[in-house]
């Protein structure tokens, strides 16, 4: 009976079964860990302002930017590095980076290590979430690629919908430290059991170096951002250090686009951004994202500031949303294969803004949770699974498949980006320690914010072309990855795909 080769990091179908099990298993395991810590810290963030009391907001904030940050200037360097040097080694390397962040910001004694730690974190999960899906489309034969991709992309959604009620447990048990933790243990299992099970890919020694400089200025460009906003109020805007924040962010993003233009392999490739529906699909993100990452970590702000909830309460009270996200996000999915992604993201922008809306018009300073919160909260998640994930398919619909996976991670640039700035504009907005009754007003404040750039998002979507045959294929091809909601995790390198 003939046997053909085995490719390089490819099982071979008539392998063990369990094989290909293991594999999920692991690859799962670190793509949930990494999407569990770009959200689980929300929850964990008012026990960490209890912990370093003389520390601002705003430096504070940094502890969830500074990740948002990193991770998302580094998807696609950190894909690449894994097509270069080889996927299971950028895939362990990763994770034993990312174990290493984890502990070193359970023991951090002060908020500048601990901000040190989680650019660590960010390091690792951008290295291991690429290769983890690279190695799981490798690990099954063509037929069920589709099948165990949903499946992975689940885990991402799964991620979303439990990080409220898991960190709050953690949280309540152990204090915030335990948050990261975890991450060791399940890390550690994860590089024990990958080292012997996964198989190395072929690396392709031929491509040209990742622009790790290109990933340095994007970077500290955003970051220097995100420095100016956050800090404007309380060093005054007129401040020499905010002016040189916010010189330093143009000069950067110049430079950034400059040799973006010119390297082989750049942090973003700027052509993509020809295609009308890939840059309008990107703005759109990184406008979505800046009201909905504000709304994440502000919601539990207010449920502990203002109405005074305990952690594990906060947690479970904020779970609903994220619930009705994993359950909306894969029939929004199917909905744009049929009628365009443009209607379906505009209704999804819509809603949000109206559940936000609610909580303008209806949340007080006393506790009404059936009354007031659940409805604005079970709203605000239809909203974000109609819209959120169909951005991300919405921005690689007109590319040719080779760039699928470039395009992806690109547009969860955005989303990063995107992020960062919106909770340096709630740190803005709610920098001032004030009563209950100012502090509401400020919480309504960042809810308008949230409102008008899901509108905004929604206007810039008017821009995405009506949906072509070809754009609903890519629809259906994307539907696994549209489950994952809140990490956008990307799509693994086309030519395993093929």
């Amino acid at each position: 009976m003939h046997t053909a080769p085995e490719q390089p990091g490819v099982a071979e179908p008539s392998g063990p079964r369990h094989r290909g099990t293991i594999v999920f298993v692991i690859t799962a395991l670190g793509a949930f860990m990494a999407s569990l810590d770009l959200s689980i810290v929300n929850i964990a963030f008012p026990d960490i302002k209890t912990s370093y009391p003389q520390a601002s907001q705003a430096s504070l904030a940094w502890i969830i930017t500074a990740y948002s940050i990193v991770f998302g200037a580094l998807l696609v360097t950190g894909g690449r590095t894994g097509d270069r040097q080889g996927r299971k080694r950028t895939f362990l390397i990763g994770t034993a980076v990312f174990i290493v962040g984890s502990f070193l910001c359970g023991i951090a004694p002060d908020v500048p290590v601990l901000v040190a730690s989680r650019v660590l974190q960010a390091v690792g999960a951008a290295f291991l979430v690429p290769s983890s899906v690279a190695l799981l489309i490798g690990a099954y034969p063509p037929a069920r690629r589709t099948q165990m991709i949903s499946l992975w992309g689940g885990i991402g959604a799964l991620a979303v919908a439990t990080g409220p009620s898991l960190g709050a447990a953690l949280v309540s048990a152990g204090g915030w430290r335990w948050v990261f933790f975890v991450n060791v243990p399940v890390g550690l299992a994860i590089l024990v059991v990958g080292r012997r099970i996964l198989v190395e890919s072929e690396r392709k020694r031929s491509a040209a170096r990742p622009d790790y400089l290109g990933v340095v200025l994007v970077s500290l460009a955003v970051a220097a951002l995100v420095a100016a906003v956050s800090e404007g109020s309380g060093w005054g805007w007129s401040d020499p250090r905010i002016i040189a924040a916010f010189v330093g962010a143009v000069i950067l993003t110049v430079a950034f686009v400059y040799r973006s233009g010119r390297h082989p392999q750049p942090v973003i490739d700027l052509t993509l951004f020809s295609e009308r529906s890939f840059a309008a699909a990107n703005a759109a993100t990184l406008v979505y994202a800046a009201g909905f990452f504000a709304i994440l970590l502000g919601n539990i702000l207010f449920l502990t500031g203002v109405w005074h909830y305990s952690i594990m309460r906060a947690g479970l009270s904020v779970t609903p949303g994220p619930l009705v996200v994993a359950a909306v996000a894969g029939p929004a999915g199917k909905l744009a294969t049929r009628i365009g992604f443009r209607p379906v993201i505009m209704a999804g922008a819509a809603c949000m803004a109206v559940g936000l809306a609610w909580y303008v018009l209806r949340v007080g300073v006393s506790p009404a949770y059936l009354a007031e919160w659940l409805p604005g909260t079970l709203i605000v998640g239809l909203g974000i699974g109609l819209s959120f994930p169909v951005m991300s398919a919405a921005a690689v619909s007109s590319l040719n498949s080779e760039r699928f996976a470039i395009g992806s991670a690109v547009n969860q640039t955005s989303r990063q980006v995107g992020g960062s700035l919106g909770i340096a504009i709630l740190v803005l907005l709610t920098a001032k320690s004030v009563g209950l009754a100012d502090a509401l007003v400020q919480f309504h404040h960042v809810w308008t914010f949230g409102a008008i750039t899901s509108l905004g998002a929604g206007l810039i979507a008017t821009l995405i072309p009506r949906t072509s045959a070809k754009a609903r294929a890519v629809t259906k091809v994307l539907e696994p990855e549209l489950v994952d909601v809140d990490a956008g995790l990307p799509l693994a390198s086309p030519e395993l795909e093929s």
